[in-house]
């Protein structure tokens, strides 16, 4: 047997694909003092000054019996991938459903229906974060996030969640483009927000499970995308406004099937 197929091997790999890495002081001390999370590693670069917050870290991770692995400061840079930020710390936190999306896929579309929202270009960390948040309470499925085009994971992203991210399903991906086609030969299809000629989102019926994709802040849905949509939905616009942010249109979506 290949190594690479042991059950062992896949079973660590399973564990590390659900692992989202928090980089800074202040967001790492905040998610260590939060036991409600749990903590896979700390990481430190070798040549952070001892004292103040640094040493707050150190303590907090030993006192929930936490790994702390100490790195050059060139390594903690490809830990982090943001050497400009990360202050010489960065975390390690399991998310249960932050994980690949051909993870997922295998499940879907016959074990669960329901519907998936994916962002084509969405770069600001607050809206993000509120979509988490959004798509976490409601009866949706998840997120398809990719990692190409849209904002990462940050702190400021999971400040605006409100802790949600480690929460719900997240579906990662690094081209929106390159996922979707792999949902449509599983029977999902796909379907853009649209103000011309779009079906009102109160009057859509779906028959099979659907991928709603919310589109850049300015721009909208892309062509590339818009050319893989099969339906277009809006919501109705009334006293002259021209549309809603993106972090309220996917609250409203995610509980559409309500």
């Amino acid at each position: 047997m290949n190594q690479t197929d042991s059950p062992e091997y896949l079973a660590r790999k399973s564990a590390y694909d659900r692992l989202i890495t928090v980089y800074g002081r202040k967001p790492v001390y905040e998610i260590l003092a939060d036991r409600s999370l749990e903590i896979f590693r700390l990481h430190l670069a070798d040549s952070n000054r001892g004292g103040g917050i640094v040493e707050q870290i150190k303590s907090l991770a030993a006192q929930r019996n936490i790994e702390i692995c100490y790195h050059s400061r060139e390594q903690l840079a490809r830990i982090s991938r943001n050497s400009k930020q990360d202050q010489g710390v960065a975390c390690d936190i399991h998310s249960a459903g932050y994980q690949p999306y051909k993870k997922a896929l295998e499940k879907l579309p016959s074990a669960d229906q329901r519907p998936l929202i994916a962002l084509d270009g969405i770069t600001n960390p607050q809206n993000l974060g509120m979509i988490i948040r959004s798509i976490t309470a409601s009866p949706a499925y998840g997120l398809l996030l990719p990692s190409k085009g849209c904002a990462d994971i940050s702190a400021l992203v999971i400040k605006a969640s409100a802790g949600t991210v480690f929460k719900g399903n997240i579906l990662r991906c690094e081209s929106l483009a390159k996922a979707l086609p792999a949902f449509i030969e599983k029977g999902f299809e796909v379907c853009t927000l649209s103000s011309h000629q779009a079906t009102p989102l109160a009057e859509f019926k779906p028959q099979a499970p659907i991928i709603y994709v919310l589109g850049n802040e300015t721009e909208g849905v892309s062509k590339e995308i818009a050319a893989l949509s099969k339906h277009r939905v809006g919501i109705p616009m009334a006293n002259g406004v021209e549309s809603l942010n993106v972090a309220i249109t996917a609250a409203l979506i995610a509980f559409s099937g309500l």
